[in-house]
């Protein structure tokens, strides 16, 4: 056995027993160990209840997906209940190994999201248990579930799916039942075409019969109408009895001599009152020899498996050795056993011959022309036998190749279980919604994700585009590397699905900004200082015309000073603290039209408009790289024209708030209070 699938086998099961003894020797006091014995007796509890809910639901989806497929094979066949449970168990079974890796990640997404919702994950937290501790009695749980999935697997699962491969080849050779429809030609019987133009439910007879058959070929073809007939079934259920009234019979009579080519072709008319056809028709349902379906390597179990892979591998070996030996034949015109100790010796004897060009010079012209054609049959010999030998082994390496990815393939069916858990229960932390609403939903779109790469691998290593283990394990990959990023950020209580920190990070992607949003204190101590806010506020809007006319930001920037020599501005940067002053002063204002003002102040960035990132490394790889640069470029150039239009806004609010000060004398009032 190779070295990989050594480590695949024994690999899992070393690392479940390593997670049973850490958990066994996790030391705890007294008290919190009893605590701790009831909580995951509760964890646990909920997560299996939830598993079994979800297993059988996702159990009957895929079951009833899979007999939608073969819908067409089931009906109309007159199958007996015991042949049609039979078919539903043996599909439930084989859709076992499929319906619990999905059902595991659906369990720990609602249990862990219930845990959130319920805030008892925090509480957890703030008694000082971390989530790997909480997420232990489930790690072992998962373990067994993926152990269960494995033994089913490599027991169960092949014995299932070769009954249900015998009883659905059996279905599809089974005889449909005779259900003569009424004006179209009905050819469910071999060899026979029935046209009625009427029957009688009640009774079963036809009327207006044209039966067409050719069942000893072609140049047999026998033509039949009739008044009315009857069709029905022998009580063996292998022939059917056809019983005709009032009818002719047209026959060709010509049959041996292929003469239906010609225009004019003899034929005899036949008249009859009553006649009594039986028809072979074998209406019972017969089981194919479940020896059929060995080569399947989905009916073996591992031991089988590689028993197989060894004999493809033997058998490729012998038609290799036999592919050399055959071509030393042909080539040396001579009979050579397969492996013949001489081989080499006879090819150095056969490259010490003379020239071609010498050899049919020196030939006469009649056994040169002989030599030609005798040349030309064996190349034409040797080219078909390759490319049958070529045929053989494609056929033989995609049958090697779908063993060893059926190995592999009950490995990391049952090892997702663990992999999904791994990603369900952080991610159910993380999003801490319970129910069946946000989690099914995650758990489609994450298992439909997982699907179409596991799909992908396992055909791109069935066409031998990619390596088998590359194929089979790149889900398993993928699903490792999530739960691991999955499992740091809730054990860190990371904010990966906060939606407003996406939201701002597009909203800064675009250029977008946030509106201000201050709202009247309810409790006030000190009031603005209503004197001097006037003069104040008329500096600042001095500053803005000063930096609208210096900054010159309807010009367009420079490129090289933008990514490769970034600096501050400190205007820019001035500007925003004097605002922001202001701001946080004029808060404090009993006025609700004051408030409406500085809720329209623009929020000032003093470095949008003078480098894309803090980074100077950044700076300058997106200069170098030309389109990104480009478009950051024209970026900053829009940034600085909002910030022209920022600075006249700016002043505009500072006159209103002026004026709304002077019109209500809140200086005056102001003063006078202080004097008093």
């Amino acid at each position: 056995m190779p070295l990989v699938q050594i480590v695949i086998k024994y690999g899992a099961f070393i690392l479940c027993c390593l997670c049973f003894f850490v958990s066994l020797r996790t030391k705890c006091a007294h008290e919190r160990m009893k605590f701790i014995k009831k909580l995951d007796i509760y964890i646990i509890k909920g997560f299996l209840q939830l598993f079994a809910g979800t297993f059988f639901i996702c159990l009957f989806i895929f079951v009833m997906q899979f007999l939608w497929k073969w819908m067409g094979d089931l009906v109309g066949k007159g199958l007996s209940v015991d042949h049609l449970a039979s078919f539903f168990w043996y599909s439930s079974l084989t859709l076992i190994p499929m319906s619990m890796p999905l059902a595991v990640l659906l369990a720990s997404l609602i249990s862990f999201g219930n845990l959130g919702e319920r805030f008892e994950l925090l509480s957890m937290k703030s008694a000082g248990i971390p989530l790997v501790r909480i997420l232990m009695p489930l790690i072992i749980v998962a373990g067994f579930i993926s152990g269960a999935s494995f033994y089913f697997q490599n027991r169960v699962s092949p014995f299932a799916t070769r009954e249900l491969s015998r009883l659905a080849w059996s279905m599809r050779q089974k005889s449909p039942e005779l259900e003569i429809p009424e004006g179209i030609f009905y050819s469910e019987i071999p060899g026979y075409n029935l046209y009625v133009e009427h029957k009688d439910p009640e009774t079963g007879m036809l009327y207006g019969v044209m039966i067409y058959t050719n069942q000893n070929g072609y140049n047999d073809t026998q033509i039949v109408l009739a008044d009315s007939g009857r069709l029905q079934s022998t009580a063996d259920k292998m022939h059917l009895k056809l019983t005709l009234w009032g009818g002719e019979r047209f026959r060709n009579m010509d049959a041996q001599s292929g003469s239906m080519l010609r225009a004019n072709v003899p034929y005899m008319r036949e008249s009859f009152i009553h006649e009594t056809v039986f028809i072979p028709f074998d209406a019972n349902f017969n089981l194919m020899d479940a020896d059929l379906f060995t080569h399947n390597a989905q009916t073996k179990n591992l031991d089988e498996i590689q028993h197989s892979i060894d004999s493809l591998d033997h058998k490729a070996d012998s038609s290799r050795h036999a592919i050399y030996a055959n071509i030393l034949r042909w080539y040396m015109k001579k009979s050579i056993p397969d492996g013949h100790p001489d081989s080499l010796a006879i090819v150095k004897q056969a490259l010490e011959m003379p020239s071609f060009d010498s050899l049919s010079m020196a030939m006469p012209d009649d056994q040169r022309v002989k030599a030609w054609r005798s040349a030309r049959s064996h190349s034409e010999t040797m080219q078909a036998e390759c490319q049958f030998r070529a045929l053989e082994t494609n056929d033989r390496n995609l049958t090697m190749r779908k063993h060893r990815i059926e190995w592999h393939k009950k490995y990391t069916m049952s090892l997702a279980c663990l992999l999904f858990f791994f990603i369900g229960a952080p991610l159910g932390a993380i999003i801490r919604k319970g129910g069946l609403g946000v989690p099914v939903v995650v758990s489609v779109i994450i298992f439909i994700f997982y699907y179409i790469v596991n799909q992908a691998g396992m055909n791109n290593a069935k066409v031998n585009s990619w390596t088998v283990e590359s194929g089979t394990w790149l889900s398993s990959a993928v699903l490792l590397a999530t739960g691991i990023f999955l499992t740091h950020k809730a054990n860190s209580d990371s904010v990966v699905f906060n939606a407003e920190g996406y939201r701002n990070f597009f909203m800064k992607l675009l250029g977008l900004r946030e509106s201000r949003k201050l709202n009247r204190k309810e409790v006030i101590i000190n009031d603005p200082d209503y004197s001097t806010l006037p003069q104040r506020l008329n500096e600042l809007s001095e500053f803005c015309i000063e930096c609208r006319k210096t900054m010159h930001l309807r010009r367009i920037p420079n490129y090289i000073d933008i990514f490769f020599h970034p600096g501050q501005d400190k205007r820019a940067a001035q500007l925003s603290d004097q605002l922001e002053a202001l701001i946080e002063e004029l808060h404090n204002s009993r006025d609700n039209v004051l408030l409406m003002y500085i809720n329209q102040y623009p929020i000032i960035n003093p470095s949008a408009h003078t480098r894309p990132f803090d980074s100077q490394r950044l700076n300058m790889i997106f200069g170098i790289v030309f389109p990104l640069g480009l478009l950051i470029f024209m970026r900053i150039w829009r940034y600085r024209l909002r910030l022209r239009l920022d600075l006249q806004n700016i002043g505009r609010i500072n006159n209103l708030i002026t004026e709304r000060i002077i019109k209500k004398g809140y200086g005056q009032q102001q003063n006078t209070t202080e004097y008093n």
